[in-house]
């Protein structure tokens, strides 16, 4: 009987079923930690959820301005696919409505110049 060898493969077979490493639940293990987080129960007992409120979606009173805008920023998201315009993209949209720059610039609200001029 002649000895019969196997052919050479170019390819190995890994199984990697045999190790799983999912058996036995790490969890179980007591392992001690500075902070547990595991229970949530001290989220609980503040008795306030988490929410994460768009403010494009709180009830407020919007101008008509405001709500042309964030229509017309939909819809330019929508026809062009983009979900996150750049700056120029809005810049665009800006001007497709009609928007001009026809005055001087003035202080932006919020900033140190614009809190400076309401206290005077």
């Amino acid at each position: 009987m002649a000895k019969e060898e196997t052919p050479q493969q170019d390819f190995v077979v890994t199984d990697r079923r045999r190790n799983d490493r999912r058996v036995g639940d790490r969890r179980q293990r007591q392992i001690p930690v500075a902070v547990e987080r595991r229970g949530a129960t001290d989220r609980r007992n503040v008795g306030e959820r988490r929410r994460q409120i768009d403010p494009t979606t709180c009830e407020r009173d919007y101008s008509d301005d405001e709500v042309n805008f964030m229509r017309a920023m939909d819809q330019y998201k929508r026809d062009n696919r983009r979900p996150f315009p750049t700056w120029s993209e809005v810049l665009e949209v800006l001007s497709a409505l009609g928007y001009r720059k026809v005055a001087d610039p003035i202080p932006l609200p919020g900033s140190a110049e614009a809190n400076k001029a309401k206290k005077e």
